[in-house]
């Protein structure tokens, strides 16, 4: 017998007589449906006008439907299994089956499209596969079809990383990290399925991937920037909102053409250690600072009673610019820089001081925040200024819609993310930063 003469009588004949079954019928239906819808998406997506950037429509198009397909293809192997288990128990199953006539026309044709189809669902399983992979990677994936993720994703889009892919940080290359990654995203999705995820949602800074994996890949650490001069405005609450400008001299440093260190950045590239009493390391209560000639000095923080515990890190970019991309500003800080841009009125009577009592007022949603800031700011100039409401009455109703989106990109109720909530250890003023070290309170044995 020929080679195609055995195909035909151990695979084809046997394939064609058991797939005449409903499972199997059934399967092939839905994974033809599945493959023309995909396949039309994917043309759409194709030219420009495809609705992949909804992170819903991503998941059906490239996570659901991929799936029926899949499940549509193992149907048919099953349909056979059962039909051919069936038969072969009630004592029916054929020694022979039926003969397959390679000469009848419509037969090659269907075998033809048999062939055809077989090959093209490779290439659909294939190109489904690699794209359901590529929209998981994706920022709208990450940021927009887990609603947990709000306040994260949108301090992610007004970042100076926005251009940057989530997982470029949070996922890094490799098989293993994609793994790692994958493994921890399901435990995440049983979490919110379970609604048991925390809230707010904190990233430890040991649970995030090294600085020379992330930041070092485009910021070099030994670059020498010497000194930055920064000016920081800020306004009172007075009726005239009175304008103070503070000038900060930053020795940032780094390491210069003679390999001297120098500044914050050139200072910190010592190997550093430290002992914090929790993961957000607020509190820090060791440091143990590593020389040139390799000795190490420990210093221990005064509060620290009886042998250090905690969590130990070794320090690196993120210990400092722990919210390089997330970024959430404090009421004060997000108030003034939006009147320093112009997007608040400065010229409104009383505007900060309204402003900041109605933002930091407590909402129970977004939603009625936007509402209520809208119409107590409005209401405010409506009734004690009205000869301002009456000819700035623009300047008035885009000061509040401002206010609106400040409390938007800031606090998120249904997370417990209010204005503090996420320190930033850059700057001296709003929270520990560098004084949860440089606060002299940290000594040596000897003092």
């Amino acid at each position: 017998m020929t080679f195609f003469g055995k195909i035909k009588e151990q695979w084809l004949q046997p394939f064609l007589y058991l797939g005449r079954n409903v499972i199997s019928l059934i399967g092939g239906a839905l994974t033809t449906s599945t493959a023309f819808i995909m396949i039309g998406f994917w043309v759409i997506d194709i030219f420009g006008h495809g609705g992949s950037n909804n992170p819903y429509l991503g998941i059906i198009v490239f996570l659901i439907l991929p799936g029926l397909f899949v499940l549509g293809l193992s149907m048919i192997p099953i349909g056979i299994y059962i039909r051919r288990r069936d038969l072969l128990n009630a004592g029916q199953l054929p020694s022979i089956y039926p003969d397959i006539d390679f000469g009848d026309p419509l037969f090659r044709h269907a075998l033809d499209f048999v062939i055809i189809a077989t090959f093209i669902n490779f290439v659909i399983i294939g190109v489904a596969s690699y794209r359901g992979v590529s929209y998981m990677e994706s920022p709208s994936f990450c940021g927009q079809a887990c609603h947990v993720m709000n306040p994260e994703w949108t301090a992610y889009q007004v970042s100076p990383h926005s251009h940057v892919a989530c997982t470029e940080c949070h996922v890094g290359s490799g098989a293993a990290s994609f793994v790692r990654a994958k493994v921890e995203g399901t435990r995440q999705l049983v979490e919110v399925v379970l609604n048991s995820y925390p809230r707010p949602i904190h990233a430890p800074l040991n649970g995030l991937r090294p600085a020379r994996e992330t930041c070092e890949q485009c910021h070099s650490p030994e670059h020498f920037t010497g000194e930055k001069l920064l000016v920081k405005t800020a306004f009172a609450d007075d009726e005239k909102n009175s304008m103070t400008k503070s000038i900060l001299v930053l020795h940032l440093g780094g390491v210069d053409s003679l390999s001297r260190q120098s500044g914050i950045h050139g200072h910190h590239l010592n190997h550093f250690e430290y002992v914090a009493s929790d993961s957000s390391a607020q509190t820090i209560l060791e440091v143990d600072a590593r020389g040139a000639d390799g000795s190490v000095t420990q210093y221990i923080s005064a509060d620290a009673k009886g042998p250090v515990q905690g969590v130990r890190r070794t320090m690196d970019c993120m210990d400092c610019h722990n919210q390089a991309t997330h970024v959430f500003q404090t009421a004060g800080e997000a108030v003034d820089e939006a009147m320093t841009s112009g997007s608040l009125s400065a010229d409104l009577p009383f505007a900060h001081r309204q402003g900041m009592q109605l933002v930091q007022t407590e909402y129970k949603s977004q939603d009625e925040a936007a509402a209520k800031i809208k119409s107590g700011f409005e209401d405010f100039y409506r009734t004690q200024y009205p000869d301002v409401w009456n000819t700035q009455r623009d300047k008035v109703e885009r000061t509040a819609a401002g206010l609106v989106t400040i409390y938007k990109q800031n606090v998120f109720p249904e997370m417990r993310v209010t204005w503090g909530t996420y320190p930033n250890n850059i700057g001296h003023t709003n929270f520990p930063g560098c004084f949860r070290c440089h606060d002299g309170n940290h000594s040596t044995k000897d003092g």
